[in-house]
């Protein structure tokens, strides 16, 4: 690895302006993904709470293997590394399947919360 005699004050203006302008840029897009996620959850809840009363699993693999065909097409597409994609969805709905799991026992055991 070789290391640069640059110090952060050497960095020439422009390329600070240049870095700066496209980590504002990735920030926003960390917010908006932030914000898309928790639509997303917000889904997700209801869907466990509408498995949870009519006795429905809480997952759904071939649901789930469906999504995930479909992930990595759009990901292939977006040029962004399929295996990512389907690393990524799978965290994700490991997440629904456990809140949809909680969902269900506080539905059994009475201790659901009512309706949003």
């Amino acid at each position: 690895m070789t290391t640069s005699n640059t110090t952060p004050g050497d960095v020439d203006p422009a390329v600070r302006e240049e870095l700066s302008r496209l980590r504002d840029s990735i920030d926003n897009i960390d917010a908006a993904v932030v914000h898309m996620l928790a639509e997303r959850f917000k889904c997700t809840q209801q869907v466990g709470r509408l498995k949870a009363l009519h006795r429905l699993p809480p997952a759904d693999p071939a649901r789930e293997a469906r999504q995930i065909d479909r992930l990595r097409a759009l990901a292939e597409s977006a040029k962004l590394d399929p295996g990512f994609a389907e690393k990524f969805l799978n965290f994700i709905i490991g997440e629904v399947i456990r809140h949809h799991e909680r969902i269900a026992e506080d539905t059994v055991n009475g201790t659901a919360p009512t309706a949003d």
